[in-house]
């Protein structure tokens, strides 16, 4: 039975499992899923070739309040403005300014006048929780007038003053509707309020265009059927009377104060865009100005782009999910075969849908799709890969990668010098990370397997100083390594061997470096902290799972010592007791009084191998009792002096001094990155 059942657990059909999950969360749309649907379609939308359009932003800038003064200006220079751009040949004009209340300087008349005698202007509400004046009611031709409610719905609509409002060409409404995500990538054409349909500017834009009266409605029990504007072609929607914004659409942006000579016949849009009075709108391309958006979606519907997100692809996507990991599945008793299928299959998933986007302007998910696949192939291969893992294990081998020899002979004829749980001692611990892996990995392009061999041979360089000094190597992290002094076998000078070690292996690295250029490669770096202190060490796990590792606070501060090299302009770095225990047979140099990162109490740090004059014990002082001019200084002197050999220390010393010392200064520097 417990064979039976391990085998289930290791069969890769397990996966269908994670498949029924996928396929649930993915039902109920959780957020997150939402949003990266939605993040995919951004870059299907945003990635087509731009559309210059016949539209124009004038926006009310920084110099346009300059030029007339305090806003709101007065109406008049409204007034002026609507005639300034009629005259550079505007066809329409959009003032996408709200004006609800009385101009308090008396302007109202001559702007009325203004609407009056240019037939081509239209004016911004706003949809709001109560009316304010009394909205224009536009002509529509509702179908389905019952089915009202299945529509974006407001309780009001802050319209402009009366005056205004009756001598305009159109109004419409500036609304937005932002998705989970908080970003617009959808438009309502028209809203609903108390009964009535209220067109966005637009589709107002549209029906003035056209020079028609009403735009038609067909709704019914799921929202929008149909809808059109008399004169125009039928306007796809969704069933809220929303359309995707094809953000290629483009405007050209100007300034009032800076108009073209000639406008072309073009829709002039007028927005706000100066600091404190404008704000913008975040969408797919980013945030842009309501007046641009607003050019965006006129452009959307003037060149009769129809974005559409089928009511079938849901169902699609979820089908594609489910054929492809069955068919991953199927085929994973042939590993290479089952792998090669369904990257292949995942992979077309995606220009696939940008085929379609491309062609038909239909939005088609392929992310949710692929990474569903993914999680499946994942658990299916990686059961397969964990029972091999398992089956290969050599237990009693544990130890003959990372001590010398010598040491596994001798735990061999005593075991009980490993225990299963660990012992406290104290050790020293040397952490190293290298440094340029970024460098060293771009220039070997695709040659993942060069890359892998000079790496196996930076490891082999690194791990030579370690065996040799009966040292025990814990474990490569990645590029960095940790190995101990002191463990499995007992030694009395294991902070001096610790430091020499550390400083054998910086010049491994040194020589390696020399094979390394004359390869044409770059030259590689390495960093290496140095702390003492008690640690817990020994076979940590179960008595059938275990690992020879180290814990405890001298660890962690190992690695945070390591990772200060950089910023001390050192190559080694180490901690108290480690400098008090080597002081008699390396030169030791104070860097700093730290508190790493994690940590709250300061403790001081040192460096080895170098000489220093005696200025550095004046800089010291001067440093740690806050005095940061005098401090100053001297690292400057320091830093220029030809026989001190850790310039780059006292630089980044001088960078630190220059901003001044911090008002709590109690002589400890707080790092803040490890």
């Amino acid at each position: 039975m417990k064979n039976k059942l391990k085998k289930i657990l290791v069969s890769p059909w397990t996966a269908l499992i994670t498949l029924a999950l996928i396929v649930a969360v993915v039902f109920q749309g959780p957020t997150f899923v939402e949003s990266v649907r939605l993040r995919y379609f951004d870059t299907l939308i945003a990635g087509q070739k731009p559309t210059q359009n016949n539209i124009y932003t004038v926006n009310i800038d920084e110099a346009t309040i300059d030029k007339y003064g305090q806003w709101p200006f007065k109406r008049d220079i409204y007034a002026n403005l609507i005639d300034q751009l009629y005259a550079h040949n505007a066809g329409l004009v959009v003032w996408d300014v709200m004006m609800p209340e009385k101009d308090r300087q008396g302007g109202d008349s001559v702007l009325a006048s203004v609407l009056q005698t240019q037939h081509n202007v239209i004016l911004t509400n706003m949809p709001s929780q109560a009316n304010k004046n009394i909205p224009r009611k536009p002509g529509s031709a509702v179908i389905g007038a019952d089915y009202l409610d299945t529509i974006i719905n407001y309780p009001g609509i802050i319209a402009n003053i009366p005056e205004l409002e009756k001598n305009a060409a159109g109004v419409g409404i500036a609304n937005t509707l932002p998705e989970v995500d908080g970003v617009n990538r959808r438009l309502p054409l028209f809203v609903a309020s108390n009964g009535s349909l209220y067109p966005s500017v637009p589709l107002e834009v549209l029906r003035v265009l056209v020079n028609t009266s009403t735009f038609q409605v067909k709704l019914n029990a799921n929202g929008v059927e149909k809808m059109r504007v008399p004169g125009f072609n039928p306007i796809s929607t969704d069933s809220l009377g929303r359309i995707w914004v094809d953000w290629s659409q483009k405007d050209t942006q100007v300034s009032a104060v800076n108009l073209p000579k000639d406008f072309g016949g073009a829709v002039v849009i007028v927005g706000l865009s100066a600091a404190g009075l404008g704000n913008p709108v975040p969408t797919s391309i980013g945030s842009i100005w309501p007046q641009d958006m607003q050019a965006a979606v006129i452009g959307t519907l003037a060149n009769n782009v129809s974005i559409e997100r089928p009511d079938w692809a849901p169902g699609a996507e979820l089908l594609a999910l489910v054929l492809i990991s069955l068919l991953i599945l199927a085929l994973s008793r042939w590993v290479y075969v089952g792998l090669g299928v369904g990257v292949v299959l995942l992979a077309s998933l995606v220009p696939a849908s940008m085929y379609v986007f491309a062609h038909y302007k239909f939005l088609i998910d392929a992310i949710v799709p692929v990474a569903g696949g993914v999680l499946v192939m994942l658990h299916a291969y990686g059961v397969k890969f964990v029972s091999e893992f398992l089956q290969k294990q050599q237990i009693k081998k544990q130890f003959g990668s990372y001590v010398n020899p010598t040491i596994v002979e001798r735990l061999q004829k005593n075991p009980e010098l490993i225990k299963l749980g660990g012992e406290r001692k104290e050790l020293s611990i040397v952490m190293t990370d290298l440094r340029g892996f970024t460098t060293l990995g771009e220039s070997f392009g695709d040659d993942v397997e060069g890359l892998t061999q000079i790496m196996n041979d930076y490891m082999t360089a690194l791990s030579i100083p370690v065996l040799k000094n009966d040292g025990t190597l814990i474990k490569f992290i990645g590029d960095a390594s940790l190995h101990v002094h002191g463990a499995p076998l007992d030694d009395a000078n294991h902070a001096k061997t610790a430091v020499r070690t550390a400083l054998e292996m910086i010049q491994a690295i040194a020589d390696f470096n020399v094979e390394l250029t004359a390869k044409g490669r770059p030259p590689v770096g390495m960093g290496a902290g140095v702390n003492t202190g008690e640690t817990l060490i020994g076979n940590i796990g179960a008595k059938s799972k275990f690992g020879y590792d180290v814990l405890g606070d001298s660890v962690s501060t190992a690695a945070r010592l390591e990772g200060q090299t950089k910023a001390y302009g050192v190559l080694l770095i180490i901690g108290p007791k480690t400098a008090e225990y080597v002081k008699d047979d390396f030169p030791v140099v104070w860097l700093d009084n730290i508190a790493v990162k994690g940590k709250t109490i300061g403790l001081d740090i040192y460096t080895v191998g170098y000489t220093v004059a005696y200025k550095h014990e004046e800089f010291k002082k001067e440093y740690l009792r806050g005095n940061w001019t005098a401090a100053l200084k001297w690292a400057r002197e320091l830093e220029a002096d030809p026989t001190v050999e850790i310039k780059e220390y006292y630089h980044k010393m001088i960078e630190r001094l220059e901003e001044g010392v911090p008002a709590n200064w109690d002589g400890t520097y707080h790092a803040t990155s490890k």
